[in-house]
């Protein structure tokens, strides 16, 4: 594998390439993604690799002037899609795109799907960052869950992929369970820590309309809103005991390992999606795929347009964007940044910045204003008022 891999350098372009892969061994009963859960159609697999493949052919050469540092394939279960499989997709955008030499390339994987032999297989064919959704250390909490594993493949899982030559290995845990209490959270926490990755993600469950778990959410025994930001706040106390920077809302890194591809989002670069549902934000405009794995197939292979939406971003929108996804980040706001790239004043969004630091939500650090971890937990309903001073806000432009 080594097509058209070139070193980076400031002045390049940086592109980051989502890959969606909607097939799962079952549906779990929390999951409001897009995928497929049951046993893999081969006719459909091989159409829709080739679907795939089109895409990023088409794709690369619209973006020629790009640099491409990071990958990401997610689900869905790469894992359950096969090592073989993501090589060939892997392999197609080395010839479609000038990719990094020092791209991050990321899967993410079930442990119940995980080998020694298909971790090595992906690590030849450049695969160097993978996220294992672990979820619980509780094997009756991951039946509960619809999870196909249990705790034990789990940690068999992060073996094997250390063996396989993976220097950067993410683990995904889910808090406000059912019947879950804190303590039982902080020693799941404490157990995932022991397993050292360099990576943890740490997300609330989100009971979500139209999955299993929504017809019965109120006989769960769901943690309440308090318990769950107790969870929260002990996670954080705990992982950054351990080392781990918390550098964004949901996710924790040892030094030096932040998601690359992840941060593209939260600080607004540029990437492309393939696959259903998959999105992209690239050359000024926002557009997502039709949330229908057949449809996409057909519509690839009849050369017809698979969006379901594409939009241009007004100036005034980024900025909204801006102040919602880097306060999302423990690197936050600058005011220089804001006015310099989007010509609207600071001074009201410092004012409310100011009112947020005096309740402990917020701090300011050099020349930067971000939230605070109990500010993280309000964050919707602050950036719900930055966004309403920035919507009555007169762009500097037209004061001159």
């Amino acid at each position: 594998m080594a097509f058209f891999l070139t070193k980076s350098n400031v002045e390049d372009k940086k592109l980051g390439i989502y890959v969606h892969i909607p097939f799962c061994k079952s549906k779990c009963e929390y999951c409001d993604f897009y995928s497929i859960g049951g046993g893999r159609d081969r006719r459909v697999t091989d159409d829709y690799l080739q679907a795939l493949a089109d895409h990023i052919r088409e794709a690369g050469r619209l973006a020629p002037e790009y640099l491409v540092d990071t990958v990401y394939f997610g689900g869905g279960t790469p894992s359950f899609f096969g090592a073989d499989n993501l090589e060939k997709i892997l392999d197609e955008i080395h010839k479609s795109f000038r990719l990094s030499i020092e791209a991050e390339i990321t899967l993410e994987a079930n442990p119940d799907s995980v080998t020694l032999q298909s971790m090595k297989k992906l690590v030849r064919a450049g695969f160097n960052r993978i996220s294992i959704g672990v979820q619980s250390d509780d094997d009756a909490m991951l039946k509960k869950l619809g999870r196909p594993h249990n705790f034990h493949q789990a940690k068999q899982a992060m073996t094997f992929a250390r063996q396989a030559g993976f220097g950067n290995i993410s683990l995904d845990l889910m808090y406000g369970l059912p019947n879950q209490t804190l303590t039982a959270w902080k020693e799941t926490v404490l157990r995932i820590v022991g397993l050292r990755p360099e990576h943890i993600s740490c997300y609330a469950l989100k009971v979500e309309e139209g999955t299993p778990l929504w017809s019965y959410k109120d006989l769960a025994n769901l943690p309440d809103d308090d318990t769950q930001a107790d969870m929260y706040l002990a996670a954080s106390d705990i992982l950054r005991d351990y080392g781990y920077e918390h550098y964004e809302i949901s996710n924790f890194a040892k030094k030096d390992f932040r998601s690359k591809h992840n941060m593209k989002y939260w600080t607004g670069g540029e990437y492309l999606g393939f696959g259903p549902t998959a999105s992209s934000d690239f050359a000024g405009k926002r557009f997502t795929i039709v949330r229908d794995l057949h449809g996409y197939i057909d519509g690839i292979a009849k050369k017809e347009t698979v969006l379901s939406e594409c939009e241009p971003i007004p100036p005034r929108e980024r900025a909204g964007e801006y102040v919602m996804l880097r306060l999302r980040t423990s690197d936050g706001i600058s005011a220089e940044e804001y006015e310099r790239q989007y010509l609207m004043p600071f001074a009201p969004l410092e004012k409310a910045m100011k009112r947020f630091e005096e309740k402990g939500f917020a701090v300011y650090e050099n020349e930067r204003w971000r939230l605070t971890e109990r500010g993280w937990l309000v964050s919707n309903q602050i950036i719900l008022t930055l966004n309403t001073l920035q919507e009555r806000s007169t762009p500097l432009a037209k004061k001159r």
